[in-house]
């Protein structure tokens, strides 16, 4: 049993809508009714009546609710003692997605070293919704993420700050073909349409290439050959002549230089997106306060 599905199950519970639910856990609603099912197999019974709209829960769903409430509880009380004991206020943990925990959070890291002098750090990749969880619930100090205005994080501006530590370009790449030019390049057309590596839909970056698609205006045809939710992984495919992929410049620089991937359509395919640290404002661990004053008098000084 996965702590995720009892999570999966009190959000349910709260919105009492599966499509709802899946947007607040970042996850397909197939993938959502799935991990239900596999809550209710291993509890033994029916959580959920899905003969109702709303939908509601089963008298079982009910007792388990509480149950599962409390538990939850008790694990999170815990943990946080456990955490305390073994000192974690001397530690900054950082949730961050893939590819900013690749390619941008080492140097920034050693950035902030250098100025403020060392001290320990507990980097968690995640997704984008599992780093804003993960900050609202206490779990990490600070959220490293990628931000864009049509692509805003659901945070309380009276509960949250951020400070914006630079940019990132997101651009459609292609290996070279003989003339120099890219194999691939856009927008294709219907008789020849361009295989295209996709980041999965719900994804943040899969959001930012629709964003690109919509803002050119532009008809564009595509065939898909492979997906997924890693910037990283699409690059390997992108490399190995697969098709074309939009991936953050940070992640391709050497590439780049090397002339392994170009440019694989004008500027008008790419978009530049906002890297921007958040912390909760009533944040009470000492060693993040003290870099938070570190990195506001740094954007003083700019």
């Amino acid at each position: 049993m996965d702590i995720k599905w009892i999570e999966d199950f009190l959000n349910l519970a709260h919105t009492r809508n599966f499509s709802r639910s899946a947007d607040h856990r970042n996850v397909t609603q197939s993938a959502l009714s799935r991990r239900i099912r596999a809550l209710e197999a291993w509890v033994g019974t029916d959580l959920i009546d899905r003969s109702t709209y709303p939908l509601t829960l089963t008298a079982a769903g009910k007792m388990f609710s509480e149950s599962a409430r409390e538990s939850l509880r008790i694990l999170d009380d815990t943990r946080a003692v456990l955490r305390g004991q073994n000192d974690e206020k001397n530690i900054l943990r950082i949730s961050a997605g893939h590819t900013l925990s690749l390619n941008f959070l080492p140097m920034w890291i050693d950035s902030i070293q250098k100025v403020h002098g060392e001290f320990k750090t507990k980097i968690v990749p995640a997704n984008v919704h599992e780093s804003v969880l993960s900050l609202v619930e206490g779990n990490c100090d600070l959220l490293l993420c990628y931000h864009h205005h049509s692509l805003p994080i659901d945070l309380d501006p009276d509960r949250y700050e951020y400070i914006s530590l630079g940019t990132e370009n997101v651009i459609p790449v292609s290996i070279p073909g003989r003339d120099g030019g890219p194999a691939f390049s856009l927008p294709g057309s219907k008789s020849k349409p361009v295989p295209r590596l996709k980041y999965s839909s719900v994804s943040f970056f899969g959001r930012v290439v629709d964003l690109i698609q919509l803002k050119t205006e532009q008809k564009s045809y595509f065939v898909d050959t492979y997906e997924s939710d890693m910037a990283e992984l699409l690059k390997k495919m992108a490399l190995a002549g697969r098709g074309i992929a939009w991936l953050p410049e940070s992640c391709i620089v050497k590439e780049l230089a090397e002339g392994k991937l170009i440019w694989a359509g004008s500027e008008r395919w790419s978009l530049t997106i906002d890297i921007r640290l958040f912390r909760a404002i009533e944040g009470q661990n000492p060693l993040l306060n003290d870099i938070w004053k570190t990195l506001t008098n740094q954007i003083k000084k700019r």
